[in-house]
């Protein structure tokens, strides 16, 4: 393992146990095993950190949602999206908890859209298929629907895994009037 993620593993950890407001830098390198000085040659302060995890957080949703998905036809992988983020919400939602603490207290917050580029690119561009598919509504936009179906459905998700004590009947019945919901937006018919 590098030491960069390294020091990921070891702030998720210490994070978690000590909470943001009490977590050091003392506290993540000695998890890590690395030398104080080391930590800054990868970040600049405690918090800047979060902008890592948020990056290891999305390219495991994206690796996720490529061995869930590809090779799917484009309307299918749109019908099967919010249960893919879903779960992987669920699956990081230690992780995904702690950026929201951790992120709005550090100028990585600003990195967020970038951080979230690939993502929406992806996006983008399975919307383009879909739509030259004829497989959503011809006037979707694509560009601006991805970032809308991302914050949507991680909303949700983050209703059921990270905001409340949510029953798995609730969480089903939450995603499936969430996969309606995104399937009326995008003009797919609804699935017999």
């Amino acid at each position: 393992m590098d030491k960069r993620a390294a020091i990921i593993d070891a702030a998720i950890a210490v994070f978690a146990e000590k909470g943001v407001e009490k977590a050091t830098v003392s506290d993540i390198v000695k998890r890590a095993g690395i030398a104080q000085g080391t930590y800054y040659l990868y970040f600049p302060s405690r918090l800047a950190v979060m902008g890592g995890i948020a990056e290891r957080v999305l390219t495991q949703l994206l690796a996720r949602l490529h061995a869930q998905l590809d090779g799917l036809p484009a309307g299918a992988q749109l019908d099967r999206l919010a249960a893919v983020i879903f779960t992987e919400v669920g699956a990081q939602h230690q992780e995904v908890a702690l950026l929201y603490s951790g992120m709005t207290q550090t100028d990585q917050m600003r990195r967020w859209e970038q951080i979230y580029a690939p993502l929406y690119a992806w996006l983008q561009q399975l919307l383009e298929q879909a739509r030259a598919d004829g497989a959503i509504a011809a006037g979707v936009q694509p560009r601006h629907a991805a970032r809308v179906l991302v914050g949507a459905i991680e909303a949700a998700a983050e209703q059921v895994h990270l905001y409340a004590d949510t029953s798995a009947d609730e969480a089903r019945a939450h995603l499936a009037e969430l996969e309606r919901f995104i399937g009326a937006g995008l003009g797919r018919a609804p699935a017999v």
